[in-house]
């Protein structure tokens, strides 16, 4: 039996996909669970008519990222801190903080985004990579000085 899956099935197939299993696992649990449907020409169109409103979701969202992305990269943040003579600050800088001073530039960026390989700890200029899309990722100029 053909049939059209509507979500993603652990080692079956993913969302819509047209499969032949056998007619009993189809009857007694694919279609029950609302796992898939009847692989019919009203399914298929009723599927790839969402396949297309998703793509074009998703291709909106992209566009959407880069066009934050190139806000983002004209930006600079100036973070003061204390520090020792050598440079070497109390504590450390970290994606959070980068956040919050993003949100003062009208930039709201959630700090699971920012991601910064490990913690700024000296005075000085950083690049900090903000991921905004799986395909899209700003770079931030981040200026850190000793107060």
């Amino acid at each position: 039996m053909k049939v059209l899956l509507k979500q993603d099935v652990a080692k079956i197939g993913k969302k819509g996909q047209i499969l032949d299993v056998k007619e009993g696992y189809a009857r007694n649990f694919l279609i029950p669970g609302g796992l898939a449907v009847e692989a019919s020409g009203g399914a298929m169109k009723q599927i790839e008519e969402e396949k297309r409103a998703s793509d074009r979701h998703k291709a909106k969202e992209k566009e959407e990222a880069q066009d934050l992305a190139k806000k983002i990269e004209a930006v600079s943040i100036l973070l003061k801190h204390k520090a020792g003579e050598e440079g070497r600050l109390f504590g450390s800088i970290t994606s959070a903080e980068v956040a919050e001073a993003l949100k003062q530039k009208n930039f709201n960026i959630d700090k699971k985004k920012i991601v910064l390989e490990e913690p700024i700890r000296l005075v000085g200029d950083y690049e900090v990579k903000i991921k905004l899309h799986p395909e899209v990722a700003a770079h931030l100029n981040v200026q850190v000085e000793k107060i």
